[in-house]
């Protein structure tokens, strides 16, 4: 496993578990990261596009993140009415 692919890793075991779609973005971003470590030589024109692809499947998968972490303020649903 290379350097990419590690991190990659560290970073995904840190959200937690996965939910919905997060599990199948999660591998997408392993195997990008993956062919981005194994690229050398000639395979190296492909780094911008594939590091492109690997910054935007993350991306996607924090941004279902971010979204549930707005309507988590830590206090309930206090301002709802009852």
């Amino acid at each position: 496993m290379g350097a990419v692919e590690q991190a990659v890793r560290e970073d995904v075991e840190a959200l937690g578990d996965l939910v919905g779609i997060e599990p199948s973005l999660t591998e997408l971003a392993y195997r990008l990261a993956s062919e981005i470590d194994a690229l050398d030589g000639e395979d190296g024109k492909l780094l911008p596009q594939l590091s492109r692809e690997l910054r935007q499947t993350l991306a996607q998968l924090l941004e279902g993140r971010a979204a549930d972490d707005e309507d988590d303020d830590g206090l309930g649903n206090l301002a709802a009415p009852e």
